[in-house]
C-alpha cells in the first residue's frame, strides 16, 4: 500500500443541549456511522466530547456497545480532549489538565485505551497549551493545514505529521487536509478517491472532521446512508491497492515526522473571518473574491487572514461576561476545587459553544447561554456554602476590561453592575432557579448579513455531490429578513438611561431609531459609593443639540434580598423639555408563557402604568416593577437574524421595556424591581 488514509471524526454536542437534538444526532449520524463501519475492518479514529459519551452510555446503549465492539477489535482509536469541550487556550492550566484527565479516565475505563491523540476544540492553536497536554500523556494533536500555510509551509509538504515544542516540551502535530475536509462526504466516492490517489506515494491523507457531516448536515443522511456513500467509500478503500486506512497511533509508531514546525496562534480560516467585526468580515470577503478572480487564491490563503478565536470576547460583551465569570470563579477559588460539585459545574460552564458564533448558532442560541449561567450559578452557590458567606458586595474588574464592576450577592440574587457599561445591570441571576434574567443578546450587524441577499441558491446535480453547510439555502423570505435586520447602538442591559424627545414611538423604540441626545446609554460612569448592597454611579456628561448642555446623571442602587431599588437624578443646563426613557431588557426561557399585567407578551404600549407584573411560569417567579409615578410603557421584542445549519434563524433574545417620563431641567425617578 503506497498511501495511508488517516480518517477521523469529531463528535460533540453542547453540554446539556436539548435532549431531542442530541437524540436526533445519535439516530441520524453517530449510530448509523458505527453501524456501517462496525461491519468492516476499516480503521478510523474518533473524538467524542466527554459529556456526549456519558449521555450515549446512559441513553443509547446500542451505540455505546458498537463503540466497544470496534475498540475491542482494534478498529478505532479514541482521541481525548477537554471533557466538556472547552477551548483549551481559554481556560486556566489546572482546569485544562483536569478536563483532559477526566476524558482520559472515561476512555480508559470504558474502552481500555490510553489516548495518545488529542482533539483541539475548534482547532484553536496556541503553543502555551503544549506543556499541559504533554504533561497528561498526549503525544499528538490535530490542526488544519491552514495553520501550517500561515507559518510558511506549502500544501504539498503537508501529508504527514510534524514536531513542535514550547519550553522544550515536544508534541506531534498533524495538518488536516482542507481539500479532503471539503469533499468528504460531499463529493461522489470516485472524486474523493481521485484526490487521495493524487497524494504522493508513501504519504498520508489526513482528515479529522465533524461527525455531524455524516447525517445531520442538510441532505447528508440521504446522501451518506440512504444513497450509500459511506458504504461505497469503505468498500472502495478496502479494495484499493493505492490507499489503506490507518490509525494515527499506528502511523506515529511506524513513520518519522516530516520535520519541525512552529505555528501561529490561529484556528481554521473561516473562524478567523467569523471573529472579525462585521465590516472587516465584508472587507476580507471582498478581498478574497477579488484575488480569486485574478487567479491569486494561493496568495490569499498564505498572506491574508482574519482574527483569532479570543477576539470573540471583544466582539461580543455577552461572550466575554460568561468567560470572565468562569475565569474569576476558577482563579479565586482554587482551594474549593476539591469540592466535586463546584468543580464539575465550573468545568461544564467552560464549554466552548456559547462563547462564539459562526456558521452554527453558538452564542445566538438562548438555551446555551441559559445553560452556561446555570452552571455558573450552581458553582457560585457551592462557593457560598464552602465559605459560609451568602450575601456580599465586591468591587473588582471581573470582566477584565480595565473598568471596575460591582458584584452584589444576596440570599436570593446575584447581580453585576458595570461602570464601563454606563452603570447598568448586566447580570440579574436568581439563585434558587439558577436563571439570569439579564441574559439578553444585543442585535448586531454580522458580516454574513449582506450574503443573504446574494447567496448562490443553485442546486447540485447528484453526480456532483451535495452542498456543504457553507452553501445552505435560505428557509425564510428575503422580505422577512430585511424587516428583522435591526442593529442596536448600545448593549441591551438593564437600567439604561436615554434622553430623547416627544417623537419617540413604539416603532422607533423597537427599531432603536429614536433620537438620542444624551451620552449616558453607552459611556462609562464613575463609581462614587459602594457599601453593603448599595452602589452609586455618576457621570458628568451632556445633552447634545445645537451645542453641548452640561448634564449630570447620578444613579443609585440598593440591592437587598429579592429587590433592587433604583433612584436616578438628572440635572441639565438644557432649558427645553426632554423625555427621559428608562430601559430594562429581560430575558426569559419561554416567551409564549409570559404574562405582563395579565396580557400575553408582545409588542405593545401599556398606558398610564405605575406597576408592571411579569409572570414567568418557567422560573415560577413574578417580577414586579414599581415606578414612583404613572408612566407610559413601551414593550418590544429583541429579535436577531443569524446564520445556522438550516440557513437562517430569527430568534427572540429578550424583550425591551421602556418607561417614558417627560422632564425639564431636572428629574428624580424612583423604581423598585422585585422578584418573588
Amino acid at each position: 500500500m503506497s498511501r495511508k488514509l488517516l480518517f477521523g471524526i469529531h463528535c460533540h454536542q453542547p453540554v446539556e443541549n436539548f435532549y431531542e437534538v442530541v437524540d436526533e444526532a445519535v439516530e441520524k449520524a453517530y449510530k448509523p456511522f458505527f453501524e456501517v463501519v462496525s461491519k468492516t475492518d476499516f480503521h478510523f479514529s474518533v473524538h467524542y466530547s466527554g459529556w456526549l459519551l456519558e449521555y450515549i452510555k446512559k441513553h443509547h446503549k446500542d451505540l455505546f456497545d458498537l463503540m466497544k465492539k470496534c475498540s475491542d477489535k482494534g478498529q478505532v482509536e479514541f482521541f481525548t480532549g477537554g471533557f466538556y469541550e472547552p477551548v483549551l487556550a481559554s481556560i486556566p492550566s489546572d482546569d485544562r489538565k483536569y478536563q483532559i484527565e477526566k476524558l482520559n479516565s472515561f476512555i480508559e475505563n470504558n474502552f481500555g485505551q490510553t489516548p495518545k491523540g488529542l482533539w483541539l476544540t475548534e482547532r484553536v492553536w496556541d503553543d502555551t497549551v503544549i506543556k499541559d497536554i504533554v504533561d497528561v500523556g498526549v503525544e499528538y494533536v490535530m490542526v488544519d493545514d491552514y495553520h501550517f500555510i500561515c507559518a510558511g509551509f506549502k500544501k504539498e509538504q503537508l501529508h504527514g505529521y510534524f514536531i513542535t515544542e514550547n519550553e522544550g516540551y515536544k508534541l506531534g502535530v498533524f495538518p488536516i487536509d482542507k481539500t479532503l475536509r471539503y469533499i468528504t462526504p460531499f463529493k461522489p466516492v470516485p472524486k474523493v478517491m481521485e484526490y487521495l490517489t493524487s497524494i504522493p506515494d508513501k504519504k498520508a491523507g489526513v482528515i479529522f472532521d465533524d461527525g455531524e457531516k455524516f447525517g445531520i448536515w442538510p441532505k447528508t443522511y440521504w446522501w451518506v446512508y440512504e444513497k450509500g456513500w459511506l458504504q461505497k467509500f469503505i468498500e472502495t478503500i478496502n479494495s484499493s491497492k493505492d490507499v489503506e486506512s490507518y490509525l494515527y497511533r499506528e502511523y506515529v509508531k511506524e513513520e518519522k515526522p516530516e520535520g519541525l514546525a512552529y505555528l501561529p496562534t490561529t484556528s481554521y480560516y473561516e473562524m478567523g473571518e467569523w471573529a472579525l467585526p462585521a465590516d472587516m468580515f465584508e472587507e476580507i470577503e471582498f478581498l478574497k473574491e477579488k484575488l480569486i478572480s485574478e487567479g491569486l487564491e494561493e496568495y490569499f490563503e498564505k498572506y491574508v487572514r482574519g482574527s483569532i478565536w479570543k477576539n470573540f470576547f471583544v466582539k461580543y460583551p455577552e461572550s466575554n461576561r460568561i468567560h470572565k465569570r468562569f475565569l474569576d470563579l476558577s482563579v479565586e477559588n482554587k482551594d474549593l476545587k476539591k469540592n466535586r460539585n463546584f468543580l464539575e459545574n465550573l468545568m461544564a460552564s467552560q464549554c466552548n459553544d456559547v462563547l462564539w458564533h459562526g456558521v452554527f448558532g453558538g452564542l445566538y442560541l438562548p438555551n446555551l447561554r441559559n445553560n452556561a449561567y446555570r452552571f455558573l450559578i450552581k458553582a457560585e452557590k457551592e462557593v457560598e456554602k464552602g465559605k459560609n458567606i451568602f450575601s456580599y458586595t465586591k468591587v473588582k474588574d471581573i470582566t477584565l476590561d480595565g473598568y471596575e464592576d460591582v458584584k452584589v450577592s444576596t440570599e436570593n440574587l446575584i447581580t453585576l453592575l458595570s461602570s464601563k457599561e454606563s452603570g447598568q445591570l448586566v447580570e440579574l441571576s436568581i439563585k434558587d432557579k439558577e436563571f439570569n434574567f439579564a441574559n439578553v443578546l444585543t442585535r448586531r450587524k454580522e458580516g454574513y448579513h449582506s450574503k443573504f441577499f446574494k447567496k448562490d441558491q443553485h442546486l447540485h446535480h447528484e453526480d456532483e455531490g451535495i452542498s456543504t453547510i457553507h452553501e445552505a439555502k435560505l428557509e425564510v423570505s428575503i422580505e422577512e429578513i430585511k424587516d428583522k435586520l435591526i442593529y442596536d447602538w448600545y448593549n441591551k442591559n438593564m437600567f439604561i438611561d436615554h434622553i430623547t424627545d416627544k417623537n419617540l414611538s413604539l416603532e422607533s423604540f423597537y427599531r432603536c431609531s429614536f433620537k438620542e441626545y444624551g451620552d449616558f446609554a453607552n459611556q462609562p460612569f464613575e463609581i462614587v459609593k459602594v457599601e453593603a448592597g448599595e452602589v452609586i454611579f455618576e457621570r458628568n456628561g451632556g445633552i447634545y443639540k445645537d451645542k453641548k448642555y452640561k448634564t449630570n446623571l447620578r444613579k443609585a442602587y440598593r440591592i437587598k434580598g429579592n429587590t433592587i431599588e433604583f433612584i436616578n437624578d438628572i440635572e441639565t443646563e438644557d432649558k427645553e423639555e426632554n423625555i427621559y426613557l428608562l430601559e430594562l431588557n429581560f430575558h426569559f426561557a419561554v416567551y409564549d408563557w409570559i404574562k405582563v399585567n395579565g396580557k400575553s407578551l408582545e409588542k405593545m404600549i401599556l398606558g398610564n402604568q405605575q406597576k408592571l407584573s411579569i409572570e414567568d411560569p418557567f422560573t415560577e417567579k413574578k417580577i414586579s416593577i414599581f415606578i414612583d409615578r404613572p408612566v407610559n410603557c413601551f414593550i418590544s421584542p429583541i429579535e436577531t437574524v443569524s446564520q445556522s445549519e438550516k440557513g437562517v434563524d430569527i430568534t427572540v433574545q429578550g424583550y425591551s421595556f421602556g418607561f417614558i417620563l417627560p422632564f425639564k431641567e431636572k428629574i428624580n425617578v424612583g423604581c423598585l424591581l422585585e422578584i418573588r
